[in-house]
């Protein structure tokens, strides 16, 4: 559809897609604070929340709204052009929504993760447990394919945990790659980003730098992160698209493989082998997951909450599918 030449700034916002008045951005905003708190949390879908709250169409057609034309009138200096192609409304809403929720929330989960570990990590398992569940559901039919697919998630979740452990690389370079990857969960329901950043290593080092943005350094690395997560929305997260629209049932298998795999490194119990000091703090390199010795009020606290956490995927999922047969 060719789009009408725009003679003002104002004249091209509103050329474009999204809500037409404060209310329903609000709205929309509200649904990205929702989308941006289950990216923080390992185990939760922002992707599945957009199901939830209906925008998930929406939300793949505003993406795709990011074509080479857009570009084309960027190249020609036609900005104005730009912002009536694009669904700049909606994107603008939503987006405003899901950085307040990833800002906010960011420090509750690093002093969560420092503080409390077996208490967060066991909620974590839980999270992810039921999202297995969740995503092995997408497959309609079990069959050799999709076994293999499902051995070959496992074995590559296995060797990236075991190959990178708390001492990945904080490079620029892999700040970006981890931010390229991980915003490719934002639109696969039933995986989350902050589980991609949980097996890459990055998540405890990204929720720290978002305690405090505003820090030179601190800043840099998030506008590193951003970036990535542009190329990923741009790129690679069209490249799913493809994968899920053309072998839907082997790239889930896929990916309840990838979480089956690194369930060992989400267990709460961990036998401490080897620490390393990490700008001025001990941060464990190697332990193996172990049993509690004795059931005490600590243990039956921890599987609570996993339980919890595997109960609120499952509602959440129940939900998603009473949305999507209205």
């Amino acid at each position: 559809m060719k789009i009408k030449t725009q003679s003002t700034w104002k004249e091209a916002f509103f050329a474009s897609r999204g809500p037409d008045s404060i209310k329903k951005a609000g709205v929309l905003s509200l649904k990205g604070l929702c989308m941006g708190s289950a990216d923080v949390i390992p185990g939760v879908s922002g992707g599945t929340i957009a199901l939830i709250t209906g925008i998930y169409e929406d939300l793949i057609k505003a993406l795709k709204s990011l074509d080479a034309t857009t570009v084309k009138k960027l190249l020609k200096l036609d900005l104005k052009g730009a912002v009536a192609s694009i669904h700049i409304r909606f994107l603008l809403a939503l987006f405003a929504g899901i950085g307040i929720a990833i800002i906010s929330l960011a420090r509750l989960m690093n002093f969560l993760i420092n503080h409390y570990p077996v208490f967060t990590w066991s909620l974590f398992f839980g999270l992810i447990a039921a999202s297995i569940l969740v995503v092995s559901r997408q497959v309609a039919f079990w069959t050799l394919r999709t076994g293999i697919s499902l051995v070959v998630g496992i074995a590559v979740a296995a060797f990236i945990v075991n190959l990178i452990p708390i001492t990945t690389p904080e490079a620029l370079w892999f700040i970006f790659l981890c931010g390229i990857i991980a915003i490719c969960a934002m639109i696969l329901p039933g995986i989350s980003g902050a589980f991609i950043l949980l097996i890459l290593g990055k998540y405890e080092f990204i929720t720290a730098t978002l305690k405090n943005p505003f820090l030179p350094q601190h800043f840099i690395i998030i506008i590193v992160f951003c970036l990535g997560c542009l190329v990923g929305l741009l790129s690679f997260s069209r490249l799913l698209n493809y994968f899920l629209n053309h072998f839907r049932g082997l790239t889930m298998a896929f990916l309840t493989g990838l979480m089956v795999g690194a369930m060992p490194k989400i267990w709460p119990w961990k036998q401490i082998l080897a620490t390393q000091i990490i700008r001025g703090r001990s941060h464990v390199i190697w332990g193996s997951n172990i049993i509690p010795e004795t059931v005490n009020a600590e243990v039956w606290a921890a599987i609570g909450l996993a339980i919890i956490g595997f109960l609120a995927v499952i509602v959440i999922e129940r939900l998603a599918r009473v949305k999507d047969s209205e």
